[in-house]
C-alpha cells in the first residue's frame, strides 16, 4: 500500500451543455483551470454512453443508447510522466426503464440536457501516473 497526503486548493463548478463529449469537456475544464491533481463528481443526462469493463489488459466497451440519467459519477484528475492530463472516471447511468449500467467512462458519452460538474483541485503535482506494463494501465505512482 502507498499513500500521499494533500490539501484542497480550489473547487470549480461547471455546467456542460448539450452535445459536449463528457471526458473531453472535463479535461478541457481541468486544463482551463490549471488542475493536474484532484477529483470530481457530476450529475446530469446523456444522449448515449460508452462504458468500459477492464479485462486482460484492455477495456471492453459497451455502448448504451439514451436518453440516460447519470445516477452517479466520480473520478480523478492526474498526469502522466509527459504531463498529459488524465481524466479517470466511473459512471452509473439508467434509462427510462430504470435499469442501471455502470463502468469506466470511455469516449463517446455525449451530454443531453446538461451535466453539473464539481471539480476539486488538490495541491499541484499530488497525483502522477506511470505505466504498469504488466497490467497495461497507467496507475498512480504516489511517491
Amino acid at each position: 500500500m502507498r499513500s500521499v497526503k494533500s490539501q484542497i486548493k480550489n473547487v470549480v463548478f461547471a455546467r456542460l451543455f448539450e452535445g459536449e463529449e463528457l471526458l473531453e469537456t472535463i479535461s478541457t475544464i481541468a486544463l482551463k483551470h490549471h488542475i493536474d491533481s484532484g477529483f470530481f463528481f457530476l450529475i446530469g443526462t446523456l444522449k448515449r454512453a460508452v462504458l468500459g469493463f477492464y479485462k486482460n489488459g484492455k477495456y471492453m466497451p459497451k455502448k448504451i443508447a439514451g436518453p440516460l440519467e447519470i445516477v452517479s459519477c466520480t473520478g480523478n484528475i492526474s498526469t502522466k510522466e509527459n504531463h498529459d492530463v488524465v481524466v479517470h472516471g466511473h459512471i452509473v447511468v439508467t434509462g427510462i426503464d430504470f435499469r442501471a449500467f455502470g463502468g469506466h467512462i470511455l469516449e463517446g458519452c455525449d451530454v443531453d440536457a446538461t451535466v453539473e460538474l464539481i471539480l476539486v483541485e488538490a495541491e499541484s503535482g499530488s497525483l502522477k501516473r506511470q505505466l504498469d506494463s504488466e497490467k497495461n494501465l497507467f496507475l498512480w505512482s504516489l511517491k
